[in-house]
């Protein structure tokens, strides 16, 4: 009686461990396959994101180069702006007069002119009249770049701020005193801004 049970139980505890074994992979073959898809899905996500990596990097690295001969390209122009400043400087120290140079040559032609005349002749007027002519063009060549004399400034009040007392001398009358009574040097104005103080003698 005991063998008998004991057989019929064996079927039994075949179908118990199936059973059993069942139930460790409740999913079976199913979840083996999402398991795997999760895998590859995460290795998709990583491969994904390094080419995005890279993709910003290229355009990152495509902006540096642009930028960078940007900067090279306005290195260049600012260099050569200043080379180019510090010759005009030079240029403009050394023939700042060229123009007012080129204006004078011709009053040393009429100068070498009277030169010659007056070695042929005696008469003082035609030599005066020479001298007037020449004059008078370096004065208008001189007015021609704001140039101007001043005003005769005999006979005025001593200005500081346009003569240039050179000594001082008994006044020819008691009105003379503090006065103009003798001109040196002439005056000159550039633009009305004083280029040379006349130099005066006042009475005292």
């Amino acid at each position: 009686m005991s063998e008998r049970q004991g057989g019929e139980d064996r079927p039994q505890e075949i179908e118990q461990k199936e059973t059993d074994a069942g139930d460790q992979n409740p999913l079976g073959p199913a979840s083996e396959a999402a398991s795997g898809h999760r895998v590859n899905d995460a290795e998709i996500g990583e491969e994904g994101e390094l080419e995005a990596l890279k993709a910003e990097l290229d355009v990152q690295r495509t902006e540096h180069k642009a930028l960078h001969d940007k900067y090279v390209r306005l290195f260049a122009e600012f260099d050569n702006f200043r080379k180019r400043t510090a010759k005009e400087r030079i240029d403009l120290v050394q023939f700042a007069g060229e123009n007012v140079l080129q204006n004078l040559l011709p009053v040393l032609d009429d100068m070498e002119r009277a030169i010659r005349n007056n070695d042929g002749t005696d008469d003082v007027n035609v030599i005066k009249e020479g001298f007037h002519l020449v004059r008078n063009k370096l004065l208008h060549i001189m007015g021609a770049q704001g140039v101007r004399p001043m005003e005769d400034p005999k006979g005025q009040l001593f200005d500081t701020d346009r003569h240039e007392a050179v000594t001082k001398a008994p006044a020819p009358s008691p009105g003379m005193k503090g006065k103009v009574i003798d001109v040196i040097e002439n005056g000159y104005t550039l633009n009305d801004r004083v280029l040379r103080y006349a130099k005066v003698v006042v009475g005292e």
